[in-house]
Formats: C-alpha cells, sequence, structure tokens
C-alpha cells in the first residue's frame, strides 16, 4: 500500500536522492555542458564568456529537472529512490509551475540550505521551494 499523499518521505531519505541526483547530474553535464563548450572553443579559438558558461549551465539543469518533472514527475534519482514530485493534489506538474520549482529550488539550497531546513518546521515536511510552488515529494506509487 503506497504512503499517503500528504506524507512526505523522511527527510534523510530525500537529502540522499539529492546527493545520488547530483552524481548522476555529473553524467548530464558532461554530455550537455563539456562537450558544447569544447566545441565553442574549437570554432572561435577562445573559452566562451562566462555569462555563457553559465546561462548554458542554468539553462540545461532546467531542461533535465522541468522535462522529468512534467512527465512522470521523476528524474531517475527520484525513480531510484520511489520518489515523485507531484502537485498539491497529486496530480503531475505542470510546465510553469515546474519551472518555478526550478527558479525557487536554487536560492533555497544556495542560501545554506535554509530552504531544506525548513522541512523540519514544515507541518507537511515539505521543502521550502515545494512550499511555494505548490508541489511536494511523495512516496512514488507502486503500481504501474
Amino acid at each position: 500500500m503506497p504512503a499517503s499523499p500528504r506524507v512526505a518521505p523522511a527527510l534523510l531519505r530525500r537529502l540522499a536522492a539529492m546527493v545520488y541526483e547530483g552524481l548522476l547530474l555529473f553524467g548530464v553535464l558532461v554530455g550537455g555542458f563539456f562537450v558544447p563548450q569544447v566545441v565553442w572553443s574549437t570554432f572561435r579559438q577562445q573559452a566562451a564568456p562566462n555569462w555563457v558558461l553559465w546561462s548554458h549551465l542554468f539553462l540545461l539543469l532546467m531542461l533535465y529537472c522541468v522535462w522529468f518533472w512534467t512527465h512522470g514527475g521523476q528524474t531517475l534519482a527520484l525513480k531510484t529512490w520511489k520518489m515523485k514530485i507531484v502537485d498539491r493534489s497529486g496530480r503531475p506538474l505542470r510546465l510553469m509551475q515546474a519551472v518555478l520549482r526550478y527558479l525557487v529550488a536554487w536560492p533555497s539550497v544556495g542560501c545554506f540550505g535554509l530552504g531544506l531546513l525548513w522541512a523540519l518546521f514544515d507541518p507537511e515536511k515539505q521543502f521550502l521551494h515545494d512550499r511555494i510552488a505548490e508541489t511536494r515529494i511523495v512516496a512514488a506509487s507502486a503500481e504501474k
């Protein structure tokens, strides 16, 4: 029987999934970030400007996250840890909702993890960026 959609998976489990996601993103970045930058450098005979590098990184990670969140609610890490991201009523995320979650997650995680610590005090144990985007991380159903 799947867990209630109102009950978030344990905080340590969600943090472990984030660490695993970071390892997987290394592969995404090698193919999706490093290779195009090598091509840029080869044809332009100079490194790409910093703003191009950071914009490319930001957009590549957004494409990865938003695609998976709106197409099944699970990245590979979430699928491995049997969790998914849904809206407040348990439905799949809408495109703009996924984009908002991604954009808000940067400062939520980047400000010394305060948005993650928010889950310790949140009544539904959700992260701050989930609260703002009206999303939630839930245990994935075993049904297929």
